[in-house]
């Protein structure tokens, strides 16, 4: 009985801790969206989703959007820039920081960034 009593309190233990890590322990993150496909990079500094990807990182792609948009209207009013400005400034530091194989697109036309 004492032994039966050790393994259901384990059992609860792990339960517990599986339920404490909450979901962003599986969140997907934007390295992984990339480089898995969900999303590419947009000349226009956002996040799209790529040909043939699935919808699967629609949560990440619309806050990840959301964030860089209110960092560009920022950006935009100190610097006295329109926000595609910015947008435009901060596609290109983004495009030369992703690995190649990574989804890009330019003048509205998907392909890989190849170096």
């Amino acid at each position: 009985m004492k032994a039966l009593q050790q393994i259901l309190f384990k059992a609860a233990l792990v339960v517990i801790m599986i339920a404490g890590m909450g979901s962003h322990a599986f969140a997907l993150d934007l390295e992984t969206a990339r480089s898995s496909g969900l999303a590419g990079e947009v000349d226009n500094g956002l996040l799209a989703t790529p040909p043939g990807a699935s919808a699967g990182a629609k949560d990440l792609i619309n806050s990840t959007n959301n964030a860089r948009r209110a960092e560009y209207a920022r950006i935009a009013a100190q610097n006295n820039l329109s926000l595609d400005a910015v947008g435009i400034l901060a596609s290109q530091k983004i495009f030369a920081k992703i690995p190649a194989g990574t989804w890009i697109q330019v003048q509205g036309k998907w392909k890989k960034k190849a170096e």
